[in-house]
């Protein structure tokens, strides 16, 4: 292991703090403070969680994931089954909802807890290397 990526003994496997949302330093479930807003510090830990970059990657690469998947599955409704319109409404958009809420808690807390392991964090310049 490398000087600068933190000790991960005792810490939760990246699988599992991203799907319950664990605190990469001490495994506590205060990742977020919210749905998919991240909290700004662990409660009991106190990592400072703003100090990763996560950005709207996981939300644009998701979004047409879920859309692909959704539109998919929906034609082949319509084509097998025929359904009248409405239930196309109550089908599509709670699952539409509820996989890009999902899968975003899910895509960034993995990120955020790669980056962790990984010793990443957001560039902060100083001005230090201008001659």
């Amino acid at each position: 292991m490398s000087d600068n990526s933190p000790e991960t003994k005792g810490q939760p496997a990246i699988g599992e703090a991203a799907l319950f949302a664990m605190c990469p330093r001490c495994g506590a479930r205060t990742l977020f403070d919210g749905w998919i807003k991240f909290a700004d510090k662990c409660s009991a830990c106190g990592l400072d969680y703003a100090r990763f970059n996560v950005g709207d990657g996981p939300a644009a690469f998701l979004t047409m994931v879920v859309g692909a998947i959704v539109v998919a599955l929906a034609l082949w409704l319509q084509l097998s089954v025929e359904p009248p319109w409405w239930v196309h409404a109550l089908l599509w958009v709670p699952l539409t909802i509820a996989g890009v809420i999902g899968g975003l808690r899910l895509t960034k807390a993995w990120l955020l807890v790669s980056e962790y392991r990984r010793g990443a964090e957001e560039h902060r310049h100083d001005g230090s290397d201008l001659s």
